[in-house]
């Protein structure tokens, strides 16, 4: 069974990594099952704000599990295992409804790209995040040096991926990467999403885009989102349907 869980919770969506044998690390089976329970959120409207959580672990994720990659052949490597992951993480960056990381304990390599996607994070004080893939002859693949760059800053996203340091919840949240330091990130974060469960959907899908087109994440699919929404309402649409339909020439309202 996939150490991924989607969880539902009312108009909350949990989803929880559960693989704390191996500090919640990322399998391909974890990785293969983000997209399906994407689309699915993507799908339900009833579905207002995800809580993204870990099991209970000395990490709420160490990354990606080495056993899974290292017997991989270089190709195999960058097609299915790198090439896999940015595109899964990066569905789940672009989902139209907020998510919230709740950061229970360590984020390494992947944990913390993984961490990365979410648009709010919560952390616990002793949870620190770290890039160790030069450790063990690798480098971040998950968007490690480009998303993180947005999200930390370069000079400390150097300090991890270069010198190996570990970054502190304290030092996260004053770089704007965590957005509060709770004892309990899980309730903290249950709290921000039903607050979020009583806002406008559709003016927080729009804001998420609206944002995400300003700090270049997937600046161009985020701009035809919004141009489509606003001319999906209009009149010229609606008529251009219509003629489509009846096999005729449109004639568009002109406002």
């Amino acid at each position: 069974m996939s150490a991924l869980h989607l969880i539902r919770h009312g108009a909350i969506a949990e989803l929880k990594l559960d693989n704390p044998a191996k500090l919640n690390a990322f399998t391909l089976t974890m990785l293969k099952a983000i997209e399906p329970y994407c689309d699915e959120l993507e799908r339900d409207p009833a579905i207002r704000a995800v809580v993204v959580t870990a099991e209970e672990s000395r990490a709420f994720c160490a990354g990606a599990d080495i056993l899974e990659w290292s017997e991989l052949a270089p190709c195999d490597f960058a097609r299915h295992w790198v090439r896999e992951g940015h595109r899964v993480f990066d569905r789940l960056a672009r989902l139209s409804k907020p998510v919230i990381a709740a950061i229970n304990a360590h984020a390494f390599g992947g944990g913390l790209e993984f961490a990365a996607t979410c648009d709010i994070r919560i952390m616990a004080p002793d949870a620190t995040l770290a890039l160790p893939e030069a450790s063990v002859g690798i480098v971040p693949g998950w968007s490690g040096t480009q998303r993180l760059i947005r999200l930390l800053g370069e000079p400390i996203v150097k300090e991890m991926a270069l010198f190996g340091r570990r970054i502190s919840a304290e030092r996260a949240f004053a770089a704007g990467f965590a957005a509060e330091i709770a004892d309990d990130p899980r309730a903290a974060a249950f709290e921000i999403a039903q607050t979020l469960a009583g806002k406008s959907p559709r003016a927080m899908e729009v804001a998420k885009y609206m944002i995400h087109a300003a700090a270049g994440e997937d600046r161009g699919a985020m701009i035809e989102a919004l141009g489509a929404g606003m001319i999906g309402s209009t009149e010229d649409r609606n008529e251009g349907v219509a003629a489509f339909r009846e096999k005729r020439k449109p004639s568009f309202p002109g406002k």
